[in-house]
């Protein structure tokens, strides 16, 4: 078992904060850098490891998601950074996605920093591949003009439960 006092630290590159290098880190902080320096997102647009906290069959869980991105005030991507396979993400990053905010962001991404899968929440379709498929600040604008509706109920029960299910599996969490 490591002490963090046996930890290695870098600096977070958007918020300037000293983090362990445990588990996808490195992954995390390539695509934050990507996402400013490449598609030109303001480093105030990426919220990095936002709590989540909820009932979910009666039982309460607290989370952390890794990256979320916004235009302006309106929350467009749920990130997970992972390593290894990516498409068994899919499901967790979606229930975050749908989850984390009074209705639903438009987009969940999983990325090891070198590639991306990017997914339409609702549907958990597939819509892109690659970092180039990340939508840049104005492609975020426009998903950002169409609102989404709150999950009612039952669907936002199912999409805490399904979160939860993948999350209790994250190592270094």
């Amino acid at each position: 078992m490591a002490f963090l006092s046996d930890l290695e630290f870098m600096k977070d590159f958007i918020t300037g904060n000293n983090v362990p290098i445990v588990g996808s880190e490195l992954n995390r902080q390539k695509l934050e850098q990507y996402l400013v320096e490449v598609l030109g997102y303001e480093k105030s647009a990426v919220e990095v490891g936002r709590e989540l906290e909820f009932t979910a069959a009666g039982e309460p869980w607290k989370a952390k998601l890794d990256l979320v991105v916004y235009s302006g005030e309106t929350p467009v991507m749920v990130i997970k950074c992972a390593a290894g396979s990516l498409g068994s993400r899919e499901k967790e990053v979606a229930s975050a996605a749908r989850i984390a905010f009074d209705t639903p962001v438009p987009l969940a991404v999983v990325s090891d920093g070198d590639t991306a899968l990017i997914f339409d929440t609702m549907s958990r379709k597939q819509i892109g591949e690659g970092l180039g498929s990340i939508p840049n600040p104005t492609r975020a604008a426009e998903l950002a003009a169409t609102p989404t509706e709150p999950l009612d109920d039952r669907n936002m029960e199912r999409a805490r439960i399904v979160f939860r299910s993948y999350d209790s599996m994250n190592v270094n969490r």
